[in-house]
C-alpha cells in the first residue's frame, strides 16, 4: 500500500513513525521536500533520509531523492526563497514504483510550500491515504482535531492516528471520540531508538492488521 505520514505540527515524531511504517511494509521511502539540512560532521548534510537509512540500515534503493532538499530550518516556501528556488507541484509527482511506498511530508498540513500553494493541496492532488502523527500529551486535541478537520473538508482519507510520547490516560479516547478516526497506536519513547524497538512496536500494535494488510 502507499500512504503519507503527515503531523499535526512539527517535531510530532514523524520521522519516527515513518521508519517504523517503512520497516513494516518493506517500503520504500520518499520525502519530496526536506528543509533544515544539518552539518553530519564530515562536511556533508542530513536529512530525515538520511535519519531513516540510518535507523533501518536501509539500502539506497528503498530511499528515494528528495525533490527539494533546503538549508534553513524554517518553513519549506521560505526556505526555498533563501535559496532561490520555487517549489513546484509538478516536481512533487508520486514516484513509480514497485512495491509500498511511504511518503513523509514537511512539517503540518497548512505549511506552506510556496505562497500559494499549501501543503494539504499537494496532498488533494496525491489522493494517498494520511496517517497522522500527533503529540500524546497536552495541546494534542485541539492540534489534532484541528488537522482532522482540514482532511475532512478536502475529502483526505485518513487511515487514523498515531499518537507519539508519553502514555496519556484520556486523550486517545477523546481523540477517537471526537476525530472520529481510530488511534492505530501510542508509541512511548523508546530507548534506544533501533530498528529492532521498531519492530517491537509494529507487532505490539498489531499495525499490519490495523492498517488493512
Amino acid at each position: 500500500m502507499n500512504l503519507v505520514i503527515c503531523g499535526t505540527d512539527t517535531d510530532v515524531g514523524k520521522t519516527v513513525v515513518s521508519a517504523l511504517v517503512v520497516q513494516g511494509l518493506g517500503a520504500r521511502y520518499w520525502k519530496p521536500v526536506q528543509s533544515g539540512l544539518e552539518g553530519d560532521g564530515t562536511g556533508g548534510a542530513a536529512g530525515d533520509s538520511d535519519r531513516v537509512r540510518a535507523l533501518l540500515q536501509l539500502p539506497a534503493e528503498r530511499i528515494l531523492p528528495e525533490a527539494y532538499r533546503l538549508n534553513a530550518p524554517v518553513s519549506p516556501h521560505w526556505a526555498a526563497e533563501r535559496d532561490g528556488v520555487t517549489i513546484e507541484p509538478a516536481r512533487l509527482s508520486l514516484p513509480e514504483v514497485s512495491g509500498p511506498l511511504v511518503v513523509e511530508t514537511a512539517g503540518g498540513l497548512l505549511v506552506p510550500l510556496r505562497r500559494d500553494w499549501l501543503q494539504i493541496d499537494q496532498l488533494e492532488r496525491w489522493r494517498l491515504p494520511v496517517l497522522l502523527v500527533a503529540r500524546s500529551g497536552l495541546g494534542t486535541l485541539n492540534h489534532t482535531l484541528l488537522s482532522l478537520e482540514a482532511l475532512r473538508q478536502r475529502r483526505i482519507p485518513v487511515l487514523g492516528l498515531v499518537l507519539n510520547g508519553p502514555p496519556h490516560p484520556d486523550n486517545p479516547r477523546t481523540l477517537a471520540a471526537l476525530g472520529g478516526v481510530p488511534v492505530l497506536a501510542e508509541l512511548p519513547p523508546l530507548n534506544p531508538l533501533d530498528a529492532a524497538a521498531l519492530e517491537r512496536q509494529w507487532r505490539r500494535h498489531d499495525l499490519a492488521h490495523r492498517l488493512g494488510i
